[in-house]
Formats: structure tokens, sequence, C-alpha cells
């Protein structure tokens, strides 16, 4: 057993606080505890009381009989130091402290909480919370929690394998009481606060870990730690989290123009996408995800089957195949030909499948077609969408599905549009045959969507190592920034700096004899703007032109011109440090990039393939495959130019942002055009 595990493993559990006052909040533990039949040893600590609910009790938790596997401090938030301070004494490892009055409250809360958790962590103890409600292990009974949830007359209190873990407590039992009315079975509830010490993802790391664990829920409210994300992401199971704060302004805006594209919920989004971790938007929709993963079936593609008895019901879902990501299969030929046996003329035999409500009157029709889509290899997951069916008809529907989930392994999910009432009896018996179940196709849908999501196959990066190019100073110029990039196999233009107009002249000749002249002042990131770029200036252009850029304060820089006849596609690329560490930004650029905003973001270092993922992501991405008889570009050497920049950064210190706008993309190579490059003050690049 962990330090962390004791949350649903603990063999004795020490209650500070505890008290037999009716309606006490140091009284609700006991009385779960007790009612709900936990094995081990319960340790009551009030130093008023020898017995509280008929159990021995001990002045300190140093006097309580060890060892102590978990201690819940409920007492209030100036005695919590002390609490500590015996919990070390007495050896215990972990401990949950449920009082409020901390780093929620205000300054002084939070240097309450920072000296508590350096007491803590100084003696060996882990804290949970503070300013939360505990935790619950079903299957060991551990009823860490003073949550009402377990005070109502009737809670399901069967052992399940979905894991709910959040900083709200009240959001988190909320939640798992939702689950249990919709007929799902959470085996672990773990509320974490303030996250002062342990935090909700270090839980759910450690739940990982339990092997009847099928999938893991968690409700965020701090920015997640990234190599926790990514130690979670390794451990093979899915996950779903839901993390507020999606309309917030999300951080700072580097003077860069990726610092104002990549705002912090745009680099979560795409950390998590990454990484396979399902993100969601609300509570209905993490039980719609957590329905999906209580089965153990996993597709091995994206590529959908909708059966149906409904004509509109196939439409919707088609429509919320798309939507998702998802793909429609397009049915092997010798499957159409033996649905047309099976499915009556008026129905349809292109997916959408529609057996039509002759379902009613011949049941078979489920199996029949069931069985053809099992057999189809371009099936990967199946939706079963049925309206308004009643006892008798939903039993036989069910027993259709479920022999074909046993028979053919693969995930099918269930769109039941029709009241409880008609069939009251279908969300349990669906549940038992592992078929998740959804009120309407969309809903049934999204949560396929999000299967395939935590199922596809994916390279993970591998951790930050050493770079080997250390970092430019904080004044680095487009040509020193340029050289950096040379040397890390990166294409720039040919050129160098021209000491005056003559030199301009011989410039201009070594290049090609028409070049781009560009004003290098120090500050200064929009060139084109102020006047400080000049394109296809010749050698009897050049002295004057030169004199121009040269009168705004700074060197000036003659480059070769690329892509005169305007065959390539220009992007953007740069780089910017976040709480979750450096995030490459790519997407469609020059002058008008944050009119077209589109952009995609990644964690670095890149996975293998991540660079061209990126790419295919935009929604410009068929401008690069030679839109409106444009050329196409050399797409595999843009993404192999975003994973050796992701290289060449990763020695590079914290707050710095490098702006590569425009990268121009031609029909063969990939040339960064201008570089920029900015540092925030120091305070603002930690935060």
């Amino acid at each position: 057993m962990s330090d962390i595990s004791a949350l649903w493993e603990a063999d004795s559990i020490a209650v500070i606080g505890a008290s037999e006052r009716p309606g006490a909040l140091g009284r609700k533990p006991l009385d779960y505890l007790l009612r709900y039949g936990y094995k081990g040893r319960i340790l009551p600590v009030n130093p008023r009381s020898p017995e509280i609910l008929g159990v021995p009790a001990y002045p300190s938790v140093k006097d309580a009989p060890g060892p102590v596997d978990l201690a819940l401090i409920m007492v209030s938030a100036e005695r919590v130091a002390g609490a500590v301070d015996d919990c070390v004494a007495a050896g215990v490892k972990l401990a949950v402290i449920a009082s409020s009055g901390f780093a929620e409250t205000g300054e002084e809360g939070a240097r309450l909480q920072d000296e508590i958790v350096a007491k803590a962590r100084a003696g060996g103890l882990r804290i949970i919370g503070p300013n939360c409600i505990g935790a619950v292990g079903y299957e060991n009974r551990v009823l860490a929690t003073f949550s009402p949830l377990f005070g109502a007359e009737s809670v399901p209190f069967e052992p399940g394998t979905l894991a709910f873990v959040s900083q709200s407590g009240a959001l988190g039992f909320g939640a798992a009481s939702l689950a249990l009315e919709r007929g799902l079975r959470p085996g672990w509830v773990v509320s974490t606060g303030n996250d002062a010490d342990v935090t909700a993802l270090e839980v759910l790391r450690e739940l990982a870990g339990v092997p009847d664990v099928t999938g893991l829920l968690g409700y965020l409210e701090d920015t997640p730690d990234i190599g926790t994300l990514r130690e979670l992401a390794g451990s093979g199971k899915p996950v779903a989290l839901l993390k507020s704060g999606r309309t917030e302004a999300g951080g700072r805006a580097a003077a860069s123009h990726t610092g104002a594209l990549a705002t912090d919920d745009r680099v979560l989004d795409a950390a998590l996408r990454g990484l396979g971790i399902v993100r969601v938007d609300d509570i209905d929709e993490l039980l719609d995800v957590a329905r999906v993963f209580e089965s153990e079936r996993r597709p091995t593609g994206n590529r959908v089957a909708v059966v149906t008895t409904s004509g509109g019901s196939g439409i919707l879902a088609a429509d919320a195949v798309e939507a998702h990501g998802l793909e429609l299969s397009a049915l092997e030929p010798r499957s159409k030909e033996a649905l047309a046996e099976i499915v009556p003329a008026f129905g349809a035999i292109d997916n959408p499948v529609d057996i039509t409500a002759t379902v009613l009157s011949d049941p078979s029709l489920f199996d029949r077609s069931l069985d053809v889509l099992i057999a189809d290899d371009t099936v990967d997951i199946i939706v079963a969408a049925f309206c308004v069916m009643a006892g008798p008809d939903v039993e036989k529907a069910v027993n259709a599905l479920s022999r074909a989930a046993e028979k053919g392994g693969k995930p099918i999910l269930v769109a039941r549009t029709g009241a409880d009432f008609l069939a009251p009896d279908a969300p349990r018996d669906l549940r038992e045959a592992g078929l998740p179940e959804y009120p309407t196709p969309a809903r049934a849908l999204r949560a396929a969507a999000a299967l395939w999501e935590v199922s596809r196959p994916r390279t993970l990066p591998d951790a930050p190592r050493p770079g080997t190019v250390p970092g430019p100073g904080a004044e680095a110029t487009e040509p020193e920034l340029k050289r950096l990039l040379a040397e890390a196999g990166i294409t720039v233009p040919k050129g160098r700096i021209a000491e005056n107009a003559e030199d301009a002249v011989r410039a201009v000749t070594e290049v090609g004899g028409t070049a781009v002249l560009k004003a290098v002042v120090p500050g200064l990131l929009h060139k084109t703007e102020a006047g400080g770029v000049e394109i296809g200036v010749t050698a009897d252009t050049a002295p004057e032109v030169h004199a121009r850029l040269a009168a705004l304060g700074g060197q000036v820089l003659v480059e070769e011109l690329i892509d005169e006849k305007g065959e390539g596609v220009e992007l953007i690329v740069g780089v910017h440090t976040t709480d979750l560490g450096p995030v490459l930004t790519a997407g469609l650029g020059g002058i008008l990039t944050e009119v077209l905003d589109d952009v995609g973001h990644r964690l670095l270092p890149l996975a293998p393939g991540e660079g061209a993922e990126l790419l295919a992501g935009l929604r410009g991405a068929k401008i690069l495959g030679g839109a409106r008889g444009r050329a196409a570009v050399d797409v595999d050497a843009a993404a192999e130019l975003l994973h050796k920049i992701g290289e060449l950064v990763q020695d590079w210190p914290a707050g710095f942002a490098l702006d590569l706008n425009p990268v121009r993309v031609l029909p063969k190579g990939a040339v960064v055009l201008d570089a920029a490059l900015g540092f925030e003050a120091p305070e603002e690049a930690g935060r």
C-alpha cells in the first residue's frame, strides 16, 4: 500500500475531531464507516470523550494504537497545525484535511496552508486538501468523508470500475450521485480540495495502477503538471478530464504573434489531445464518457456503422459521426449484398442501415443485420439507434445486441430514444450486457469519439532531454537567429548585413540580382507595418532603399528573394513557454495571421509524426495540398521543419517567444523568411 492508496486501502482510520453530536461534521465519517461495514480499525480522536458511537476514542492520534494508515482531520483551521504535528509524531503517512480556512480565503489563509504543508513534508506526511470532502473506496468500504451523499436513506454501494477524482468535493460527489442515478458504478471517489500537496492528477496517476480501474475521470481547477499528465497518459487507462476556465483570457499576451494566439486553454486542449486524454465540457459529457469507459471493448479504428429502426435517428447519427471526427464506414460490397437480402425494400442498406419498424414483427432483423456488420472489416464501432420501442421488443433488441457484442468484440453503443417507462428494465439489461446506452444518437457518437480518442495508437513523446544549442541572448537579431536556424539544418535565405549603400549593391548581386532588404532594429517585430521591408530590390535601387531602411535606426539585411513566382504558402511557426512547458504553434501565416487564426498547438517535445498531424488538422490544410489550381507544396518539409524547431529550442531558457513568420513552404522545401525573439519578464515567464 502506497501513501496515497491509503485513501481506498486503509486498514485503520483516525477521525481527528470526531463527535457524537447529531449533525456534526465530525460524526458523519464515523456514521458512514459503521453503517457501510468498514472492516478496518476506526479510531475516533476527541480529548473530551472516551467513547464515540460505541467506539473507543483517544485524546490524540498519538495515543491511538498504531499503525494509523489514514487520518481524517476535521478541526477548525487554527487547530490543524497541531493535528498535523500529532500525525507526524504518530507516524501517519497520509492525512485528509477537511477543514476550510486556507488558501481559498485569501493571503493569510494561503500563508497558513503553506506552513502546514511544509511542516507535513518535513515529517514525511502527505496531505490531501485542505478544504475537501474526503474520499471513498467502495471495495474496502473506506468512507473517509462527510459527504451528505452517504447519509441518504438508500445509496447503491456496489463496487464499480470507474474512478472519480475532483478538486471540488461538492461537485465531485454530486457527479458521483448522478452517476449512481444513471446506473454507473464508481469504485473510487476522491476530492482533493486546494491541492496543496497531493494533487488530483497524482491521485489519478495512483488509481491508474489499480488493475480493476477501467476509466479515470477528473475535475480540475488548477493548471495540471505536464509530467504527471504524461505519466497518466502512459498508464494505458482511458482518462477524461473536465477542466474549468475555458472562457478566461488564458494567460499572457507575448509580444510575438504566437504568444497572442496560443492561449492557455488552447495549449491545454493540444496537450490533452496529443496525450490521448479526452477533455469534456460539462458533467453530463463526463458521465457519458464514463459510461463507455465501463466497457473494456476498444475499437481498432474510427469507422462507424449505424443500424437503426428510425430513418430520422440514422440521419442524426450520420451528422454526429462527421461532427465528432469519426468516419461513416462505406461497408464492403459483400455486406451490402447480404443486407439487401435482409432489409425490407423500403429500408436502406447504405450506412446508416435502416431496418425500419418491421423489426417489431420480425425481431431477427436486428440479429441478422448485426451479424453482417460485425463481420465487416471496414467497421470498427457500431451504433444501434432505435426509438419508442417498448417492453418485449426492447428486450429482444438488447439480446440481439448482446449476442453481437460477444461474438465480434467490437464496441456497440446504443442510442435508445424513448422514455424509461416504455422499458423499465432496459437500462439494467444494457448495463449488464456491457452496452453503453444514451438517449440520443449525438450523445452516443460523442462517447464513441471519446472511446476512439483513448484507443487510437499513438507514440507519446519522450521527456525533454538536454539540448545541444544554447539559447540566444535577449537581444538576438534576425541574422543571429537565422544563423542558429541554419546550424540546426533549417533552411533560411542566403544573405548578409550590408554596411553601406555600396555594400548593398554588392550584396544584391551576390544573392542573385533581385533581393529583399530589411531593417534590423531591436524591438521592431512588425517590420512590414513600419516600412522596414522592401521586396524586389535590384542593384540599381539598392542604394536608395538601403539609405531609407538605415534611417530607421539599425542595420540593413540583404537576402535572396524566395518564391518570386508566388507558388508557395506562408506559415507562421513559433514557440513560447507556458505553465505546461514550451509550446510549438504553427498555422497559416503572413500578414493575416491574427485574422485567419488558423493555427495548431503542440507541447514540446514532439512525438514522431506529430508535426504532420498538426498541419493536417488546420482548417486550411487543403491549401497546402494545392487548392483551386495552385501547386501543392512540400508538406513533408514543413513537418520536418517543425520537428527541427522543437529540437533546437529544447534547452532555451524559460520565458522566450520565438516567432518565425512567414515560413515559406514551396513545392519543394520550406524556408524561414523572418525570425524574431522576445523574452517575458522573469515573474511572467513562470506563471
